[in-house]
């Protein structure tokens, strides 16, 4: 009896050389609707499958293949002599192989159809068919990936596919589906956190390494949403590893949090700050960003991406050293001569004029990425050893404005408050901000303490000051606003920040020793704004 191999296929990829060498090699084809006319004009002999099932395709073709004469041929185990019998009574042949892939939902999503033009590119007979030879892999040959189709015609010329490849293929299958499903269930669903979380990841790039030489990694993107990582261009420069994607992901997101002019993405919580803050200022459009282990050590707006990489740089000129720099506006000559001048590991912005690519390009390790648009992830996923934990992605900037001391900010400070809000944000925990001029002087970054975080900001940021203002780029009067990502259990911080000059604070509150905070400011004659949101970032 000849081998039988049924062929259903979106993609048409490579269909053509594995079923001549299929015929040419003795196998009997079976096929459906556009397959089985698209075989035909390629003049490969193939049977309509409506000669086994002997029902022709109905509903518009959503029934084709949902018969016992197709899951019967798959499932019967070749070495149980009752399941051939059950075959012959009912007059149905074994099918040996099958070679599907699915309805392109997800690009269907993508491509913003409406739901119900959306719903008819869910793919039923396709997953239930390689579902089923699967399960018997043993048995039945599942091709679900063109690029698998060379390493099969290989192993049929030397005799057949071995048994650990076809059980590897049967997974590659079951993989394909569940991924699909869960692009499916992902769509449909109305609870953001349901009781089973459907993820469809793909696998986009294999790494060299992970975190550390000895641990592999690989990145996944979700199928049927990519988000801005996904679509970000490399123009130039080495391979991506580990720990770079993590820092040109958080460099990114924290660009566009000032706004991203290119798609039209307005600063974080704008629209509620216009509302919340007495005489809300404009901020400067511009924002560079310095990433070091994932997390920043420079930030800063201007009206010019010179100016604010200038201003980001030096908040700390020896940690951005083979860091990453994030940018939300186009990169142009002039900045990019500055950055050559240093070694940084990645430069990503939405676009680099011509002049500035020659420039940099000439850094030959220099990774240089374009992206597309801003981040759109609506939640965040951490492993956990056997699960993960799932989150709103960070969006609300501030919940209220609240004075909660005698003094008011001055109306100078305001705007680099708002800055120092939304630059802590995306700071390890604890995390506490020194900003002037739209600009981060000192970051105190991933402490176990909030003091030491202060501590840390407004020393580094005493340098900044004396550095700068040595350089005749700063005028060296002393920051004036501290920013923190969550509340001060303690009057300590208050105390540090009098001491160095600070006159505005701005945190979320809402500890029980809020008011011994409150009393120290008002004893030191600083300012104090609550915002109602914690930033904690771990």
């Amino acid at each position: 009896m000849k081998k039988r191999a049924l062929i259903s296929v979106f993609n048409k990829e490579g269909i053509t050389g594995l079923a001549s060498f299929l015929v040419a090699s003795g196998w009997e084809i079976l096929s459906t609707g556009g397959t089985f006319r698209y075989l035909q004009e390629q003049q490969i002999p193939v049977l309509d499958i409506k000669t086994v099932t002997g029902f022709p395709e109905c509903l518009d073709g959503r029934v084709k293949t949902l018969h016992p004469a197709i899951h019967g041929a798959l499932l019967a185990k070749r070495q149980d002599p009752t399941h051939l019998e059950t075959l012959a009574k009912a007059g149905f042949a074994p099918i040996d192989l099958v070679c599907v892939n699915l309805y392109p939902f997800v690009e269907k999503v993508q491509a913003g159809l409406s739901h119900e033009e959306t719903l008819e590119f869910i793919d039923i007979g396709g997953p239930a068919m390689l579902r089923s030879a699967a399960k018997n892999y043993q048995d039945v040959i599942v091709l679900s990936d063109p690029s698998d189709y060379p390493e099969l015609i290989a192993a049929l010329k030397q005799g057949d596919l071995p048994q650990d490849r076809r059980k590897a293929l049967a997974g590659k299958g079951f993989a394909l589906t569940s991924a699909y499903d869960g692009a499916v269930a992902r769509y449909l669903l109305a609870e953001p956190l349901p009781a089973y979380l459907p993820l469809s990841l793909k696998r986009v790039h294999a790494l060299r390494y992970g975190e550390n030489y000895h641990q592999a990694a690989t990145l996944y993107c979700q199928a049927d949403n990519p988000g801005a990582f996904a679509a970000m261009q490399q123009l130039s420069g080495k391979e991506l590893s580990y720990n770079n994607i993590r820092d040109l992901d958080l460099a990114w997101k924290v660009v566009c949090a000032f706004g991203l002019p290119a798609d039209g993405t307005p600063p974080l919580g704008e629209a509620d700050l216009v509302g919340i803050v007495p005489d809300f200022p404009k901020l400067p459009p511009v924002c560079c960003v310095a990433v070091k282990h994932n997390t920043p050590c420079g930030i800063a707006l201007g009206t010019s991406l010179l100016e604010a990489y200038t201003k980001a740089y030096n908040c700390d000129p020896v940690s951005i050293f083979g860091g990453i720099v994030g940018c939300n506006a186009p990169v142009d000559a002039p900045t990019a001569k500055k950055l050559a001048e240093l070694f940084l590991e990645i430069i990503v912005a939405p676009d680099f004029d011509a002049a500035a690519l020659q420039i940099l390009k000439q850094k030959k390790n220099l990774r240089i990425m374009q992206a597309a648009f801003s981040p759109r992830q609506t939640k965040e996923y951490i492993s956990v050893d056997g699960g993960l934990l799932v989150q709103d992605t960070d969006h609300k900037l501030l919940e209220r404005w609240e004075l909660v001391t005698k003094l008011a900010p001055e109306p100078e400070d305001v705007a680099d408050m708002i800055f120092g809000m939304r630059a802590v944000q995306y700071v390890k925990s604890n995390a506490v901000l020194v900003a002037k001029n739209r600009a981060a002087l000192g970051i105190g970054a991933g402490e176990t303490n909030r003091i030491w975080a202060a501590e840390l900001a407004l020393n580094r940021a005493q340098r900044v000051i004396v550095t700068t203002a040595a350089a005749g780029a700063d005028d060296g009067a002393a920051p004036r606003v501290l920013a923190s990502d969550a509340f001060f259990p303690f009057p300590d911080v208050i105390e540090a920040a009098a001491a160095a000059g600070i006159k505005t604070i701005i945190q979320p509150g809402g500890s029980q020793n809020d008011q011994p905070s409150i009393e120290a400011c008002d004893t030191f004659g600083l300012a104090m704004v609550f915002t109602g949101t914690r930033h904690f970032k771990h």
